[in-house]
């Protein structure tokens, strides 16, 4: 299973220099993993910088995924992750959600640097 955090979602659909480092994750949608707390970062953006129209389309392709709710049992190991890894409460999640569907996370986003089960890009 994998999980791209909102950072590799926002360079895939912004195109952005390392978006194809995303794709052959994005189109596997039966093996992607989709943190709900995801949808809501990358929809803020997305309306943000490109209007409703464009944010709507970017969340219902992310939708094709399995989309994880926010449980309390994954509220628990997120909180227990973020003071292990000192991370903030996004990230926590996604990394509780990657490691409860036993997924590999696919990321621009330096707080999940070094961290076990993670393909990290830097930014070019």
């Amino acid at each position: 299973m994998n999980l791209v955090d909102s950072s590799g979602w926002l360079e895939y659909f912004a195109d952005g220099p390392c978006a194809a480092r995303f794709l052959p994750v994005l189109k596997d949608a039966r093996s992607l993993v989709v943190p709900t707390i995801s949808l809501y970062e990358v929809f803020k953006v997305v309306l943000r910088e490109r209007g409703e129209n464009e944010a709507l389309q970017a969340v219902t392709a992310m939708q094709k995924g399995t989309v994880v709710e926010l449980t309390p049992t994954l509220s628990l190991s997120a909180a227990r992750l973020s003071l292990k890894y000192s991370l903030p409460l996004a990230e926590s999640i996604i990394l509780a959600t990657a490691r409860a569907w036993r997924a590999t996370i696919w990321t621009l986003d330096a707080d999940f640097k070094g961290l076990p089960d993670v393909r990290y890009f830097e930014r070019k």
